[in-house]
């Protein structure tokens, strides 16, 4: 299974759903970067992905999206492909 990284923040519920989804994926371990407690991180973030908001995920080198994102992958049956090695 691939790395998955992914920026959050503590109280974000998009984020908590999307760690959920990935989980039931069976992904045991996502590299967090708590951009609340690493302002430096949110500006990387943003050079990164063009985005303000969290969770900004990757799966792999992939830049995934946000919740939505994911969830939308989910749907349409590419999330397991992507998660695959």
């Amino acid at each position: 299974m691939k790395a998955v990284t992914m920026y959050t923040t503590a109280v974000c519920p998009y984020c908590i759903r999307a760690k959920q989804l990935l989980a039931s994926k069976g992904v045991e371990a996502i590299t967090e970067i708590r951009i609340d407690l690493q302002p430096d991180e949110r500006d990387k973030m943003m050079s990164l992905t063009g985005r303000r908001t969290v969770p900004q995920i990757f799966i792999g080198d992939t830049h995934v999206g946000g919740c939505d994102d994911l969830l939308a992958l989910n749907r349409a049956g590419k999330l397991d492909i992507l998660l695959a090695d």
